[in-house]
């Protein structure tokens, strides 16, 4: 496409959102491509709707004209999944950051696609309720990218995914059709459930520009505890025990092995350590519950049992508030991970009963081509997540395919996921048959095909077009 047609979509464009919302030259490049990394956006352009009608018309210009068009949320995912080129449009959700309605009885809110999530939090609370979806970026992250990629986070033991929290939705499809599914109903059976196409497609099926969220009623109390375990084995009959007593009020079981617990907790990060270093596991875990006095020494009886029953070789309950945010700052100090250089991140899921087994396995393959590499393994194992962050020393393309070996293969033969929560972008495609089949592939490309036939959306993401 020549210069002369790249300005005449710009010109285009200024007319359906105004000149100030289509960002060119400095104002594109003086952005970042991801919140941690250091590297500017290199677009045509970004665009910057506030209304669906606007996304339609954006949209049904681009479609006409076979203009790539990449949507950007927050910049927080892990799978280049945002990645752009010179020629491509940027469609920024920046501006649709409004919440349109909450309604406490119905327990549900109806939000804009660009409201980060931790606004949407917040806003919750005010009206004592919760938005159970937790993950580390709510500080930045979007709601409209959270249901693109179907994030997980912290308490998807007990909430699920964004797919359990969501009711409705509303996308357009790369000619301009706006499908407003906005349903506000926990139960409806009425024919096909479209919303999840969209779902956890990462753009490339239809924009997500509104969505309905499932809400529930806020817990008047939160507690907490972070434990030791001498086996791993030790650590999943303590699973078992925590969530049967506390009667599924467990909503978070974060473990921690030994490299990240001792990565996070030594100079120069600031975090003190609720147990001594001694132990290879570690686990903070956290259930909803009442501020009652009764359920409090519950709780604390619970623990106890714990420990006398050998389910545990060393734990601390948080006392106050600030105990609590000094645990959970523990197991979101995952900055550190850059302390020795450049890190290549991984979230795989996979049977609980297969990991002990398969993170040895990963980190033996890792030791046999890098004797010096540091490996940080942390998880939300309750639901079969596991997170690796990896420095071999360098980050060439070479290195991260050797690593991503070591961490992929020994995925398929006990069939986990190369994906648990972050999705697939253009980092993971050439790996996505270890997880589907070849029959699942093809139909996610015919998909693909029939609502985006020009291919205009977030192309070369999660397969080759």
């Amino acid at each position: 496409m020549s210069t002369e047609m790249h300005k005449e979509i710009v010109q285009d464009l200024e007319k359906i959102v105004g000149k100030k919302d289509v960002l060119v030259g400095d104002q594109v490049t003086s952005r970042m491509i991801h919140v941690w990394y250091d590297l500017p956006i290199e677009a045509m352009c970004i665009v910057r709707p506030k209304t669906t009608e606007e996304v339609s018309k954006v949209l049904s210009l681009c479609n006409d004209r076979g203009q790539k068009v990449i949507p950007h949320g927050g910049l927080t995912g892990l799978v280049q999944g945002c990645n752009v080129g010179i020629t491509d449009v940027v469609l920024s959700l920046e501006k649709m950051d409004q919440i349109e309605e909450i309604d406490p009885m119905g327990r549900t809110m109806t939000v804009q696609a660009g409201v980060p999530l931790q606004t949407l939090q917040e806003s919750a609370e005010a009206h004592d309720l919760m938005f159970p979806m937790d993950l580390g970026a709510r500080g930045s992250c979007q709601i409209g990218g959270n249901v693109s990629t179907n994030a997980g986070g912290n308490r998807v033991i007990r909430f699920g995914m964004t797919r359990e929290n969501v009711l409705g939705l509303e996308a357009v499809l790369a000619d301009g059709t706006v499908v407003s599914s906005m349903n506000t109903m926990i139960k409806n059976n009425a024919g096909y459930d479209l919303k999840q196409l969209f779902i956890g497609s990462e753009g490339t099926l239809g924009l997500v520009t509104r969505v309905v969220v499932r809400l529930r009623e806020a817990p008047k109390a939160l507690h907490t505890g972070f434990a030791g375990f001498e086996s791993f084995s030790q650590l999943t009959n303590f699973l078992r025990f925590i969530d049967r007593e506390l009667g599924g009020a467990l909503c978070a079981f974060e473990v921690m092995w030994k490299d990240y617990y001792e990565l996070v907790t030594t100079h120069p990060a600031t975090n003190n350590r609720p147990v001594p270093l001694d132990y290879p596991n570690y686990v903070l875990f956290e259930a909803l519950g009442t501020a009652d006095s009764k359920y409090t020494s519950m709780f604390e009886e619970i623990m106890e049992e714990a420990m006398n029953e050998n389910l545990v070789a060393d734990a601390a309950i948080a006392q106050s508030e600030a105990d609590r945010k000094s645990m959970w700052r523990i197991r979101d100090s995952v900055d550190e991970w850059f302390r020795y250089g450049p890190v290549f991140i991984y979230d795989v899921s996979l049977g609980i009963r297969y990991m002990e087994d398969y993170v040895q396995d990963v980190k033996k393959r890792l030791e046999k081509k890098w004797p010096d590499h540091h490996c940080f393994t942390v998880g939300h194992i309750g639901d079969g997540n596991i997170h690796f962050a990896i420095h071999v020393g360098g980050d060439s393309e070479e290195e991260h395919a050797a690593v991503n070996n070591c961490v992929y293969e020994p995925l398929q033969p006990i069939g986990g996921s190369i994906s648990a929560e972050h999705g697939i972008g253009t980092e993971k495609k050439a790996y996505l048959n270890l997880s589907r089949s070849k029959n699942e592939i093809e139909l996610m490309k015919k998909l693909k095909s029939a609502l985006d036939p020009k291919g205009i959306l977030n192309p070369s993401k999660i397969f080759a077009a």
